[in-house]
């Protein structure tokens, strides 16, 4: 385990942000260490070296994020976003089946499921996912932490829940993901993108899936999708792939050489001691916010803080250097490795200016 002398250092030496950066739900910053690594991928492709060392990022993501996510690195894909995921196990259900979603979660999570057409989609409140389990739902579909506002799923309920229905369980954990312990095995389905708490750029996101696939056809397999990449270029793909790799798509090499780095950051200092950084400083607003007046959506555990009522302070608030989201009217903070309570203290002190 890191110690806080460690953990500080580490994180010093790798950003330098040049605003009061707190706003991490929605893109993540880059360590020095991944600007490093893309400035390299580009300069291969610009000198014409050989690419070989990219498709060994893949890999080593790959091996970083099942490390993260406590499972084998055969069970998990590669792709570009939660929505191709979400499309993958949406295509699996036969018409009519019944998939439970919460309220206004994220559209990457739910959407591909609305648009088949011939699925019973059903959303309730995040606080009643697991009691809204009922014979029939085929598919429980919901982040670990939502988008908008912060608030963790209660995840052992709805993995309880589905079970003594027999429905499956797809989690997101894109908001979650680097700084909130993950067990994928737990669940039937889990995806995360990359670039918010796992710090890389955009293009990339994992799916991991049961040894046996879960009854998934990988509908967008393409030739990175044979268990002989190379070998798998023209025709139709001769023997896909024996691992949770045959659900890959394209790569973008880039993405996955920064990527690397970050999620070896990431391993260095532990999720751990990440999640107390993080909700330490949260908890931190959550208790200014109470002695400015302002009563924050509950969320209690959650490193995303959202408060109703102030989200058109935003504008002001980047034009002071303090850069947070306006989500339907609330402004939301979120807090990251990177953060200090100084950041919290400015931002607290903006807010009763």
């Amino acid at each position: 385990m890191e110690t806080t002398e460690t953990f500080e250092s580490l994180v010093r030496a790798e950003f330098t942000p040049k605003s009061t950066y707190l706003n991490t739900a929605s893109n993540g910053l880059l360590p020095a260490r991944t600007v490093a690594a893309l400035h390299e991928a580009a300069l291969l492709r610009a000198e014409g070296r050989p690419l070989t060392s990219l498709y060994e990022d893949v890999e080593a993501c790959r091996a970083g994020y099942a490390r993260l996510a406590g499972v084998p690195a055969t069970r998990v894909a590669a792709g570009a976003s939660v929505a191709a995921h979400s499309g993958v196990i949406a295509a699996s259900l036969p018409a009519g089946a019944e998939v439970l979603t919460a309220e206004d979660d994220f559209t990457s999570v739910l959407n591909p499921f609305h648009v088949r057409g011939d699925l019973k989609v059903r959303a309730v409140p995040l606080e009643r996912v697991a009691e809204s389990v009922r014979p029939g739902t085929a598919l429980v579909a919901v982040s670990a932490a939502q988008s908008a506002d912060g608030r963790i799923a209660d995840l052992p309920a709805l993995r309880e829940a589905a079970r003594a229905h027999g429905a499956r369980t797809y989690v997101d954990f894109s908001q979650a993901a680097g700084w909130l312990p993950m067990d994928a095995d737990a669940y039937d389905f889990t995806a995360s993108v990359s670039f918010k708490w796992l710090l890389g750029p955009h293009g990339a996101a994992f799916l991991v899936v049961p040894e046996d696939f879960g009854g998934l056809t990988p509908v967008l397999a393409g030739w990175v999708a044979g268990e002989e990449p190379w070998d798998s270029c023209y025709g139709p793909v001769a023997e896909l792939a024996h691992s949770a790799r045959r659900f890959d798509l394209t790569h973008a090499l880039f993405t996955f050489a920064g990527l690397r780095r970050s999620l070896d950051l990431i391993e260095e200092l532990g999720v751990a001691a990440v999640h107390a950084h993080d909700v330490g400083l949260a908890d931190r607003f959550r208790t200014g916010l109470a002695a400015l007046g302002h009563e924050p959506v509950p969320a209690p555990g959650s490193a995303i803080v959202s408060v109703p009522g102030l989200g058109g302070r935003q504008p002001e608030l980047s034009r002071a250097g303090i850069e947070v989201s306006n989500r339907a009217g609330n402004l939301r903070a979120a807090f990251h490795l990177f953060n200090s309570p100084a950041d919290v203290d400015r931002l607290l002190d903006a807010l009763a200016g």
